[in-house]
């Protein structure tokens, strides 16, 4: 469990908030707007009305206290970029800042930001390659040339075992899971046997895994 201070609760910052409860963290919840607060109480730890840009309300929420320092301001760039100095300053651990263009995230970078969400552009390309192949189901990005697909099991492997494609060797690709009937088996093994309705977690290099499964 963290200590969490989430500063933002627009739409993308309940959100947070709700999954955060969910995984049974600790969360401070925080924004100038009433409203936005009052919403998010059920689901935080605590929270507060006030002005992120502040210096003196940020002091007085103890921000060495928290794990993670989450800018989820969405539509006022300066407040969200003086937030994350701020932040930092403070000595805040790690500040993870929400960015809405490609020039926010370089200043955020730049000023106070360990590391940056751009939830726009990281959904967008999720969409394009998830949808532009009738074979992926899901899609998880790890760097620019690793990631991990979830795909059907191909036709001419059904009734196979995983030893017998030698998919790491041929392919470079290590299969992660398989999913059947909705429930994922991570105890995956050579002598494995693939069945066609299954599905499977593959992790490798972006070329390798397009070229195996021609997407």
């Amino acid at each position: 469990m963290k200590s969490i201070l989430l500063i933002g609760l627009g739409r993308f910052g309940k959100h947070i908030a709700l999954h955060l409860n969910k995984l049974g963290h600790q969360v401070m919840a925080v924004d100038h707007v009433e409203e936005r607060v009052e919403s998010v109480l059920p689901f935080v730890t605590a929270a507060q009305i006030g002005d992120s840009t502040n210096e003196e309300f940020l002091k007085s929420l103890g921000i060495r206290n928290f794990d993670v320092c989450i800018v989820a301001i969405g539509n006022d760039f300066q407040s969200s970029l003086e937030t994350a100095s701020l932040l930092k300053e403070l000595g805040a651990k790690l500040v993870v800042a929400r960015a809405a263009r490609d020039v926010h995230e370089k200043f955020l970078l730049r000023n106070g930001a360990d590391e940056v969400v751009y939830p726009e552009k990281q959904l967008a390309k999720w969409t394009a390659i998830r949808y532009s192949a009738d074979h992926i189901l899901d899609y998880i990005e790890l760097d620019e040339e690793h990631a991990m697909f979830e795909v059907p099991v191909p036709r001419d492997w059904a009734g196979r075992t995983i030893g017998q494609i030698d998919i790491r060797n041929k392919y470079y690709i290590n299969i992660m899971g398989i999913k059947k009937n909705g429930k994922l088996e991570l105890a995956v093994s050579p002598d494995m046997v693939l069945e066609s309705h299954n599905t499977m977690l593959v992790l490798g290099r972006n070329k390798d895994i397009q070229r195996c499964f021609r997407i």
